[in-house]
């Protein structure tokens, strides 16, 4: 062949071909067959084409190029002949082909690489496996001694832990609150909003996340420049409301005591009539006056107590009266409070800022003119001025027996009654600290406490108030520091304007309504939490009760004197009104009282006397009431806030609905009837919802949110429409100890009484029987969720 043909080999290619047929021959050498030969030849053949793209992949091997293919020459049949085509330049000083031609066993050497791989990558897995054991019983011995060393938090780590409520109110302490309360008094001089502004400035500085001040501005009915008075007209003799003889005295004008001695809303002017005696202002007295004389434009001397100060008044204003003097019998105070010749300050209004009724006092509200709350001119008067206008002899006290105040049958007393008090415009403040919750942020706890808005005046129950919650504030804060946190929002309030009708949580919830119909859980009150020294008198919702009772025993483990005390769901004083009677949220409330000298003594506490600055450190000198009254409010506060199922008694709604039901008179047997069928529900309702959600094995996070839904709301069937003035708009809540049926009840038979219609009891029966049934709807509705659910889940 010549040069150019074809067929002709290039010059290496001999090379080549001795080259393989070399490697070949060595490999027949070593005594493996054919197929053992071509198998090791393929595997190799696959493993050199593998290892040749890799080396064209590293630097150099740029320009290899493969141009020829494989070629068979005629005539040679004794194997396969490799013809390759001339094969450029490599910048590689050895690659894989040139150690193929420079050692012949190179290809042997390479085909037994592969059970040597083998045996590295089980060597490899082998060795992985042997440091992953060696290190997994490395970090169990490690993990074993550090637990050992550092064990893990205990289970009193969980909120609704009882150890973790023992170590924050372990943290109140009595001194501590009797030191804030000295330095509250400090500044008591200052007027609402700068008292306000130092009470936020403390509850910040102890740690409270979220502190903020809430101003409204009100209306509010103040004392004139000049003391109201009242002069008898047969002397001419002219007298203070404290009993004192009228001077021109400066200092005696401009008295605090006698300024704020006045009832804020009522009438304004002078009013010159009869004086008549209508004791309590019940019905009866009523009636057996109406008997005997007219009424109409008459002055009538009232006796505070036995029933709310509103109703009565409504009463004497629905008769004819003219005007009132309000005084509190000696004989209903307890013996050894001296308030003879004490005047007091009481307020007409039912609640809120009067110019905007039912909505808040914003920016833009239209303002109503409200002035006067009332026709008639009241006047607050002490026992002393009550027992002169009824020329009664000083000392009320016969054989050791208190005779009440009663004005003769004869005679009749002209008088002549001033009032000027003073109706303007002052801004109120609220102080609001939230401590956020960790699980359900969105339901609030609300504690409420009062600060002061009549300077000096009105006794210093408002700093025994303030620093009560200010000492839960301290406790609570310092365990977050800790790293606890609530499940619940707790809202810390102290309310401003108290003393003139709850008007700061009025205009508060007022302007919040919305918001606290869906989030509020409950209401827990400070307000006066320590009124005297005899008895511990804690009032609860119904649904609330067995919480309350269960907390005194709490308490009471590390205390000697702990006699526990019947809880009630009785009207209470202060800014849990518009809660209870707005809102339907449960409330509780623990204070300290006197022993009651009467069962007239109720509704006392609507006066304000302007007791001295020591008052409370004369009933508590080591301040361990307020330590007892902080510790239970603490506990009920953490137990709402922290247990996974509301602490709510449905079946406790339904009882006390039907010990309301007394009587035989017309309609009561179809309440029973409605109450009796909500009791059912009420206990199918304990039984099959809240028992199972109480068991931690079977709450599952849904149906506990469904269930505390349902409970959160459970008082809110029981809200009125309307309620007479002074009584309560939630029918749960009875007037007192004394009565035990619903006061929406007595009043509607009282008034048949004077009326002579009973049109007044069949709406006031319509009304408590709508109240009942929506209640047993609501039960049932729950139920029937709940079976839906788990019907849908089957």
């Amino acid at each position: 062949m010549g040069e150019n043909e074809p067929g002709a080999p290039s010059p290496a290619q001999p090379d080549k071909k001795m080259a393989y047929h070399k490697v070949s021959a060595d490999q027949r050498a070593q005594g493996h067959s054919p197929y053992l030969d071509n198998d090791e030849l393929q595997a190799t053949a696959l493993e050199l084409e593998w290892d040749m793209e890799k080396e064209l992949e590293e630097p150099g091997f740029d320009h290899f190029r493969l141009d020829g293919a494989v070629q068979h020459r005629p005539g040679h049949s004794q194997g396969p002949d490799l013809d390759l085509e001339p094969i450029q330049p490599s910048s590689s000083p050895k690659g894989r082909f040139q150690r193929l031609q420079e050692d012949p066993d190179y290809i042997s050497h390479y085909t037994r690489q592969a059970p040597k791989s083998n045996r590295c990558s089980l060597f490899r897995i082998l060795k992985v496996f042997c440091t992953a054991l060696i290190l997994f019983i490395f970090g169990m011995v490690v993990g074993y001694y550090a637990r050992k060393k550092c064990p893990s938090p205990p289970a009193s780590q969980e909120p609704n832990n009882p150890h973790i409520y023992r170590e924050i109110l372990k943290e109140i302490k009595a001194e501590n609150i009797q030191q804030i309360y000295r330095d509250l008094l400090q500044f008591s001089w200052e007027d609402d909003v700068d008292i306000a502004r130092k009470i936020l400035v403390q509850w910040r500085s102890q740690g409270l996340e979220d502190v903020r001040l809430v101003n409204y501005s009100v209306l509010l009915d103040l004392p004139g420049s000049s003391a109201n008075t009242v002069t008898l007209k047969s002397s001419g003799e002219c007298f203070y409301p404290s009993g004192q003889q009228c001077s021109r005295d400066p200092k005696t004008l401009h008295s605090q005591d006698l300024l704020y001695s006045y009832a804020a809303y009522s009438a304004k002017g002078t009013l010159e009539a009869e004086l008549v005696d209508v004791q309590y202002g019940t019905m009866e007295d009523l009636i057996r006056i109406q008997a005997i004389t007219n009424v109409t434009k008459k002055i009538a001397l009232l006796k505070l107590g036995q029933s709310p100060l509103l109703y009565k008044l409504s009463l004497l204003e629905d008769v004819g009266f003219g005007g009132v003097l309000l005084y509190v019998d000696p004989c209903d105070l307890p013996k050894m409070t001296d308030l003879a010749d004490k005047a007091f300050m009481v307020s007409l209004n039912s609640g809120g800022d009067p110019s905007t009724p039912g909505y808040a006092s914003i920016d833009g509200s239209y303002r109503q003119n409200r002035l006067n709350l009332t026709t008639l001119l009241v006047q607050p008067i002490s026992a002393v001025l009550a027992r002169k206008l009824l020329s009664l002899p000083e000392d009320s006290v016969q054989k050791d027996r208190c005779v009440p105040l009663q004005l003769p049958a004869t005679g009749k007393k002209i008088i002549s009654l001033n009032i000027q008090s003073v109706t303007t415009y002052k801004t109120i403040s609220n102080v609001i600290g939230y401590l956020k919750g960790a699980v359900f942020p969105d339901r609030y706890v609300i504690i409420g406490s009062h600060h002061s808005s009549l300077n000096t005046y009105g006794g210093q129950g408002w700093a025994s108030s303030t620093a009560v919650i200010t000492a839960l504030v301290q406790a609570l804060t310092l365990k977050v520091k800790r790293g606890w946190r609530p499940d619940r929002t707790i809202v810390f309030c102290s309310w401003g304007g108290t003393a003139f009708g709850n008007v700061g949580s009025y205009e508060w919830a007022e302007d919040l309504k919305r918001v606290l119909q869906r989030n509020a859980v409950a209401y827990v009150s400070l307000h006066d939490p320590v009124r005297g020294n005899s008895t511990l008198h804690p009032v609860a919702s119904p649904s609330l009760q067995q919480l309350a009772a269960e907390s005194q025993s709490f308490n009471c483990v590390e205390k000697t004197r702990c006699a526990g005390s019947n809880v009630s769901s009785v009207q209470i004083q202060g800014d849990s009104d518009y809660f209870i009677n707005h809102l339907g949220v449960p409330a509780t409330q623990f204070s300290y009282e006197d022993i009651k000298a009467s069962e007239n003594s109720s509704f006392l506490s609507e006066a304000l006397f302007p007791e001295h600055a020591t008052r409370s450190e004369e009933l508590d000198p080591s301040f361990s009431l307020h330590e007892t009254i902080a510790k239970l409010t603490g506990q009920v506060t953490l137990k709402i806030a922290n247990e996974p199922v509301l602490p709510f008694n449905a079946l406790d709604i339904a009882l006390e609905v039907q010990n309301s039901l007394k009587g035989d008179e017309e309609g009561v047997p179809q309440l029973l009837a409605v109450a009796s069928r909500l009791r059912d529900t009420a206990e199918l309702f304990q039984s099959d919802e809240m028992r199972p959600a109480n068991d931690p094995r079977e709450r599952a996070p849904v149906r506990v949110r469904m269930l505390n839904d349902v409970l959160q709301s459970l008082e809110k069937s029981f809200l009125l429409h309307q309620a007479p003035p002074g009584l309560y708009r939630n029918i749960l809540y009875r007037l007192d100890e004394r009565t035990s049926q619903f006061s929406v009840l007595l009043q509607a038979l009282e008034h048949c009484k004077l009326h002579q219609s009973n049109e007044t009891l069949q709406a006031a029966l319509s009304e408590v029987l709508n109240s009942i049934n929506s209640a047993q709807v609501y039960f049932k509705a729950g139920l029937d969720v709940f079976e839906t659910t788990l019907a849908g889940k089957k």
